[in-house]
């Protein structure tokens, strides 16, 4: 079994026994359920550095990233550096983050905040609404054609964006939804984690101007953001570079402050 394939299969049990303590009617009753929400795709529109800044603190790549520095501490840091949306990942087991991460998030900060997680299942997205998420990702690889239109359409009625995330023309070709707002091409293999830059070049011109490109993974300098630039690529998501220095929304200043 791959990594993903890992994962994948954890969810599904991860997300039985959650829908058995916490039924969806229950989550609809959460107070930040009706909260209104920024848009993601909105701001990477209309900023110009783009830049997506993400929590991690760990991978199942890299082990250990930052275990050390506080969420709110990093989240604050990366919106007063610049960040156009903030990138939580709520996945405990194989990347150490948690629900209970997006509501410290939004309590904290004013921007877009996207949740980062392996959505197999509706109710996951109902989750991010009810924890108080802008915007969900949705991955390709993870989902059916017909799971992929659903869960976009699920997510739209909610008032959230939906980044939906490719690695390869096959996912593209079944993501060009009218409930997607972003296309992410992860440069990171979800099967073996390998990075490799050229794949958001590659798929670039396969992405349809109506949709905000955002380049994911192996972004480590400046240099790589402005080529990226120049394939029409408008977002730019961003963690381990950051999360792996002792202060992360200092590192994303001095980045950022790069591209302006």
């Amino acid at each position: 079994m791959t990594i993903l394939d890992n994962i994948t299969a954890y969810k599904l049990k991860e997300v039985a026994a959650k829908k058995e303590a916490i039924p969806t009617r229950l989550l609809e009753k959460f107070p930040l359920f009706a909260k209104e929400t920024k848009s993601l795709a909105e701001a990477l529109r209309i900023s110009t550095t783009g830049i997506i800044a993400e929590h991690k603190r760990r991978s199942p790549s890299k082990s250990v990233i930052n275990d050390k520095v506080l969420l709110p501490e990093v989240v604050s840091g990366y919106e007063k550096a610049g960040a156009k949306g903030i990138s939580v990942l709520t996945d405990s087991n194989f990347f150490g983050g948690s629900l209970e991460d997006l509501l410290v998030a939004e309590n904290t900060i004013s921007i877009p905040i996207l949740r980062k997680e392996f959505i197999i299942d509706p109710y996951q997205i109902y989750e991010a609404k009810a924890y108080g998420a802008d915007a969900i990702l949705l991955i390709a690889a993870c989902l059916s054609a017909e799971e992929l239109k659903q869960f976009s359409h699920l997510a739209k009625s909610l008032k959230l964006d939906v980044l939906l995330e490719v690695h390869n023309l096959e996912e593209l070709q079944k993501s060009l939804l009218p409930n997607v707002d972003m296309i992410g091409v992860n440069n990171r293999n979800l099967k073996n984690f390998k990075v490799n830059i050229e794949i958001s070049k590659k798929l670039s011109k396969e992405i349809p101007s109506d949709f905000v490109k955002i380049s994911e993974s192996g972004i480590s300098d400046v240099e790589t953001i402005k080529e990226l630039r120049t394939y029409g690529f408008e977002g730019f998501l961003i963690g381990e570079n950051f999360m792996k220095t002792e202060n992360p929304g200092e590192t994303a200043k001095q980045f950022i402050e790069k591209l302006r």
